[in-house]
C-alpha cells in the first residue's frame, strides 16, 4: 500500500510538461444511519446512530489515475455493541467508531487491460465469496495487486493476489475482531461473455492468517463455475437468471480437513417497474463439525440470507435458503427521482439433519432526488431451530458528491 502511495506520488510528480494534464477530482459520501435491533435472549435493544464520512480525491493523467480516499465513523448514541466495545448485553450492530485510510491507489485502464496497486475495493461476481461489505459503515477493503485482461464480450481474465484485508472493525479492532488480516489471499476468475450471459470459472483461495479469528479455520480453496445474465422476452420485459456450483476445502494453515459443496439457482423476471425474483441457494455442510460447512468470510454478506444477518457465519449442519423477492420502482415520482418498494421472503433450513432453522421477512422503502437518497428497513427473522426471534429496523439518509 505504500508502494503504491509513493508510485502516485510519482505520477503527479511527473514531467512539468505535462502538468496542465493532471486532472483532479474531489469526491464525498456522507451517510447517517439509525439502526434499532431487538434481539431475544438479551437484556437490551440496540439503538445506534452513527455518521460516516468519506472525502477523496482522484487524480489522472491520460490512461492512468491515483486515489486516495479517507474514512471516519461516528458514533452519536453509545447504545450499542459494535463487536470492540464489550456492550455484551446489547445486539450486535458492527458500526465501531474509526478514522482510516480506506484507499489509496494507483490505477492503469487500457483498452482491455487494466491493473490496480494499493488499498482498493475488490468486488468479484456477485460479491458471495469475495466483496467489500457495503453494508457496514467501514468497508472492507484489501491491500492487493490486481490486473484484469479482456472487455465483457468474449474471453477475459481477472486476477488478484492480496496480502492483507481491511476489515469492517476499523482501526481499533482487536482480537477475534481484528482491523486487518494478513494472508496471501488469491482471486482469479476467467469469464466469457456472450450476449445472454457471462460463464465465469474461478477460484478463491482465502488465507485468513490470524490465530485469534476461529483458530486459522475460516482459511478455504473454493473452485467453481458460475453463469449469469438476461434476456429480454417480450416488451418491456426481461429474464434474469443466475446459476453457480462450487466444492469448497480446507486451506493453508486450517487444522480442520473438510469438504462441502455450495450451489445456488436464481430467476427472475422484469416487467415494466415490477420485479419478481425467486432463488435456493445451498451452503452444504461436511460433517457437522463447527466450521466444516461452506464459509464465505469475505462476502457481502448482508447481500445474503437475510438482513437479520443470523447466517454470516454458515451453521455446522449448513444452510439452504429458500428466498422470494417482490419489488416495484417508479422514476420521476412526485418531487423524487426515484421511489423503491421491495420485500424479501426467506425459508432456512440446515443442509443435513433436516433442521428447520427459521423464516425471514424483509421490508424495503426508499427514494431518491439528486445526490440524496433516503431508505428504510425492516427485518424480522423467526426462529426455530437456530439463532433467536430478531427485530431490525434502519433509517438511513445518504448524500454523495
Amino acid at each position: 500500500m505504500k508502494t503504491a502511495i509513493a508510485c502516485a506520488a510519482g505520477l503527479l510528480a511527473c514531467a512539468p510538461a505535462h502538468a496542465q494534464d493532471v486532472k483532479f477530482t474531489p469526491g464525498a459520501e456522507v451517510r447517517l444511519r439509525y439502526e434499532h435491533a431487538d434481539q431475544a435472549g438479551l437484556p437490551r435493544d440496540a439503538d445506534a446512530v452513527t455518521l460516516r464520512v468519506r472525502p477523496s480525491v482522484t487524480a489522472t493523467l491520460d490512461r492512468w489515475s491515483a486515489l486516495v480516499e479517507g474514512e471516519a465513523v461516528v458514533a452519536l448514541t453509545r447504545s450499542y455493541n459494535d463487536g470492540t466495545n464489550g456492550k455484551t448485553a446489547y445486539p450486535l450492530v458492527a458500526d465501531p467508531e474509526n478514522l482510516e485510510l480506506n484507499r489509496a491507489q494507483l490505477r492503469y485502464a487500457g483498452d482491455a487491460t487494466a491493473f490496480t496497486a494499493g488499498r482498493q475495493r475488490v468486488a468479484l461476481a456477485d460479491e458471495r465469496f469475495v466483496g467489500t461489505a457495503p453494508w457496514r459503515q467501514s468497508e472492507q477493503t484489501f491491500d492487493a495487486a490486481r490486473v484484469q485482461l479482456g472487455k465483457l464480450q468474449g474471453l477475459s481474465t481477472d486476477v488478484t493476489y492480496s496480502w492483507n484485508v481491511r476489515t469492517v472493525n476499523g482501526r481499533n479492532g482487536a482480537g477475534a475482531r481484528p482491523s486487518d488480516i494478513g494472508g496471501d489471499n488469491l482471486f482469479a476468475l476467467v469469464n466469457y461473455g456472450t450476449r445472454i450471459g457471462t460463464l465465469t470459472g474461478f477460484a478463491y483461495l482465502i488465507d485468513q492468517d490470524e490465530a485469534a479469528v476461529q483458530g486459522f479455520r475460516l482459511s478455504n480453496q473454493t473452485y467453481g463455475v458460475r453463469f449469469a445474465g438476461s434476456t429480454p422476452i417480450g416488451r418491456d420485459m426481461k429474464l434474469g437468471y443466475a446459476a453457480s456450483l462450487a466444492r469448497q476445502s480446507d486451506w493453508h494453515r486450517n487444522p480442520n480437513d473438510y469438504a462441502a459443496t455450495y450451489w445456488l439457482g436464481e430467476a427472475s423476471l422484469t416487467a415494466h417497474a415490477l420485479t419478481a425474483t425467486a432463488g435456493y441457494e445451498v451452503l452444504g455442510a461436511d460433517r457437522g463439525v463447527a466450521l466444516t460447512s461452506v464459509q464465505t468470510p469475505l462476502a457481502s454478506a448482508f447481500k445474503f440470507n437475510g438482513w437479520a444477518s443470523k447466517f454470516a457465519t454458515t451453521p455446522p449442519n449448513g444452510l439452504r435458503d429458500l428466498y422470494g423477492t417482490l419489488g416495484y420502482s417508479w422514476k420521476q415520482a412526485g418531487p423524487f427521482d426515484a421511489v423503491t418498494l421491495t420485500a424479501v421472503w426467506h425459508q432456512f433450513d440446515s443442509d443435513r439433519l433436516d433442521q428447520h432453522y427459521g423464516d425471514e421477512l424483509d421490508l424495503l422503502a426508499g427514494v431518491k432526488r439528486g445526490h440524496y437518497a433516503l431508505s428504510a428497513r425492516y427485518a424480522h427473522y423467526k426462529a426455530d431451530a437456530f439463532a433467536t426471534d430478531t427485530d431490525k429496523f434502519w433509517l438511513q439518509l445518504d448524500w454523495n458528491l
